[in-house]
């Protein structure tokens, strides 16, 4: 699975469209909105608002509060679970077929403790992910899958939920995590032990 991360925007600086950059020389009287400096909208360019990263990397997106990403599935891969802790999520499936869902953060039945949303998904098919909740997609096609993924966020943030709890430095204590998973100490501590690779 490989993300492509691809964003565009623009903010406005006291009523004039302009984007930032960190490469220019700073005058006194430079004005900076969220501690980023606006550039001249005279020498403003499109490479000023198109670029594959967050927005360190493309200051133009400060003060928007979106972000978008391209992910490729080769067949039978997964976008564990995970969560991103500051935005919620609008998900567009372009290719081939995807299951996916998120599970609920609250009990709305007395008898189920969580919730599991879920639902197979093809191409041109629109599904949102709510902010903070556990979500994931699973290529179930025999083909390679692709999917935008739009956040509301300039840093959406990604906990990828097993790489984060058994791969965490410096590690969970594994008792910790052998209560809470149910599980024998030295499955945890084998768990611990094998490389997290981060997505």
């Amino acid at each position: 699975m490989y993300f492509h991360f691809i964003f565009a925007g623009y903010y406005f600086c006291r009523h004039t469209l302009v984007a930032s950059t960190v490469e220019l020389n700073i005058p006194v009287y430079a004005v900076f909105v969220n501690g980023k400096i606006c550039k001249d909208p005279k020498i403003v360019t499109p490479n000023d608002f198109s670029v594959s990263v967050f927005v360190d990397q493309l200051p133009g997106l400060n003060t928007l509060g979106i972000s978008l990403s391209r992910i490729d599935y080769a067949p039978y891969s997964i976008n564990p679970p995970h969560v991103h802790p500051r935005s919620s999520e609008v998900f567009v499936v372009m290719e081939d077929t995807l299951y996916a869902g998120f599970i609920t953060s609250n009990r709305q039945n007395p008898n189920v403790m969580y919730k599991l949303f879920a639902m197979i998904l093809h191409p041109g098919d629109v599904y949102v992910f709510p902010r903070g909740l556990i979500h994931f997609q699973y290529n179930v096609g025999k083909g390679n899958a692709v999917a935008f993924a739009g956040f509301n966020s300039q840093y959406p943030g990604l906990i990828t939920l097993a790489n984060a709890l058994f791969g965490s430095e410096p590690p969970l204590p594994s008792d910790v995590l052998a209560k809470a998973f149910q599980l024998d100490e030295e499955v945890v501590e084998y768990l611990q032990s094998i490389p997290w690779i981060q997505n």
